[in-house]
């Protein structure tokens, strides 16, 4: 990346069926720093909240529209019973 040139904007937005934008974003400097952060923020949920709707995920989407990443919070699924 050239020294001047702005680095892109990624969105993180939670997603279990109807997502929840991330309006503000974040800038990044690359794709890998945007999953990384992704996977920061599921952690961040676990801790939180640690049991939670089986699909929850964040949605990486860049600047442009594209999908990046997908990051699934909860990586067990709920027991049967």
């Amino acid at each position: 990346m050239i020294m001047n040139e702005p680095m892109p904007t990624y969105y993180f937005d939670i997603k279990d069926g109807v997502p929840v934008r991330d309006k503000a974003g974040l800038e990044l400097v690359s794709d890998g720093a945007a999953i990384a952060h992704s996977k920061d923020l599921a952690d961040k949920v676990r801790r939180e909240k640690p049991k939670g709707h089986p699909e929850l995920q964040i949605v990486v989407i860049e600047e442009s529209g594209r999908e990046v990443h997908r990051e699934q919070i909860y990586l067990t699924r709920p027991e049967h019973r």
